[in-house]
């Protein structure tokens, strides 16, 4: 979410939550997880579902916007579903988080070196360079994706893809 977005989340009593899902791999499920955000009118910004070591399990990231105290009880219900394991907030935990962006830029022959310094700069990596475009792929905390946006603006961001967050507990600590 860009720094202006997450400004006006706040002035209006919203807040950005992570959710760590451990789940049943079954079909199904994410419906049910995602109607349990939408009854309670909140927004589902991101969603990453992965396997888990077990086959049989996944795990989900869900970053979502709304009041506190609706996440509270989003939390609950989320943990009451059947097919549900573990349900935990995860905002404020303390783990690895990274996402992945593919960002395309418009690169003029004027502009390319400059596009290039930039990207260097995040340490991203030139994935693709075409007539007019330079495509980079780059890793690291959503509010770096966020940055990295706001920096190519000047140039044209043609189009962004981004994984979402990916998160893993620090140490021996699983989320």
């Amino acid at each position: 979410m860009a720094d202006n977005e997450s400004t006006n989340a706040q002035t209006s009593g919203l807040k950005r939550h992570t959710i760590s899902l451990y789940v049943s791999n079954k079909p199904g499920v994410l419906i049910r997880i995602s109607l349990v955000f939408a009854r309670r009118g909140f927004n589902i910004d991101s969603l990453v579902v992965s396997a888990a070591n077990d086959p049989a399990f996944s795990r989900m990231v869900i970053v979502a916007t709304g009041e506190e105290k609706t996440f509270d009880q989003i939390l609950k219900q989320l943990a009451k579903l059947v097919d549900v394991i573990d349900a935990r907030d995860a905002t404020r935990e303390d783990v690895v988080q990274r996402e992945l962006a593919l960002v395309k830029i418009r690169a003029t022959p004027d502009t390319r070196s400059e596009v290039l310094q930039v990207a260097n700069a995040f340490k991203s990596d030139v994935v693709d360079i075409g007539k007019n475009t330079i495509t980079i792929m780059t890793t690291g905390k959503s509010a770096k994706m966020d940055s990295i946006n706001n920096v190519f603006d000047k140039y044209g961001v043609v189009e962004v893809v981004r994984s979402g967050k990916l998160l893993i507990g620090r140490g021996d600590t699983v989320i």
